[in-house]
């Protein structure tokens, strides 16, 4: 077990270390400094870079939590004749290749004459993070007795009052969940962004990408060491609020 832990965290450790190396290079270890998170604040290209991916990311997984959401009840509460084809559906939006997601939605975005830049960005990242959504969702609703639904409109509740007051707060941990999972995916997407972002629009990860072609820059590992921290508590964050439901 050690050994597993070893070899998924090594590397984040590794990282981490060296965003506080003197030296220009990770070659090789010169000395403890702050320097490059100093020059990250002033590195305005790069923080204008993630500012974009948080905003993009941020709304692509609410959109997608919304979306998601929904058609998970809807499919958990209907019976009709294509349930089956759509519920394939979402897993294969989840199987497919990131770069037939890419190529795809681009030629669709040049179809309909929508210019790639911020929209199209946020259009492609609701599209691949929708299906995770709605099966994280599906499957809390999967063991949800639908007696209690009938118990909520004998009691007087229409549809929407029985969404709003019974179903959403008993899945609320899988909705947290479906969200978490839809900003991590946004967050860190390459492949599709790199089809559908234009040059006037930059995001994180293609700014990193292009950057490390020339060598892994100590100021990106400073970056990611942030990134790493920011990660470790939403994920404690998200452990809180999950057992506070329970």
């Amino acid at each position: 077990m050690a050994l597993v832990y070893l070899f998924l965290y090594l590397p984040i450790v590794v990282l981490i270390v060296f965003s506080f190396n003197n030296s220009k290079y990770s070659t090789g270890w010169k000395g403890f400094s702050l320097r490059w998170y100093g020059e990250l604040l002033s590195d305005t290209q790069l923080l204008d870079a993630a500012l974009n991916s948080l905003t993009v990311a941020s709304l692509s997984a609410t959109c997608a939590t919304i979306l998601g959401t929904l058609a998970a009840w809807a499919l958990h509460r209907y019976d009709f004749k294509a349930k089956k084809l759509f519920q394939t559906g979402l897993f294969i939006v989840i199987m497919s290749p990131d770069i037939v997601m890419g190529v795809s939605l681009l030629m669709l975005f040049v179809a309909v004459q929508l210019e790639p830049g911020f929209v199209t960005l946020l259009l492609a990242h609701i599209t691949f993070s929708l299906p995770f959504v709605a099966v994280t969702v599906a499957s809390r609703l999967a063991g949800f007795d639908k007696h209690v639904v009938e118990a909520a409109q004998d009691l007087g509740a229409d549809e929407y009052e029985t969404f709003r007051h019974v179903i959403l707060p008993m899945v609320m941990p899988a909705v947290l969940a479906g969200w978490l999972l839809s900003f991590t995916l946004s967050l860190d997407d390459v492949i599709i962004s790199f089809f559908v972002t234009g040059p006037g629009y930059e995001i994180l990860p293609l700014r990193i990408y292009s950057m490390v072609k020339l060598g892994v820059k100590p100021v990106v590992n400073a970056l990611c060491a942030i990134m790493v921290a920011a990660t470790v508590v939403v994920v404690f964050a998200s452990q809180i609020l999950l057992k506070e439901k329970k």
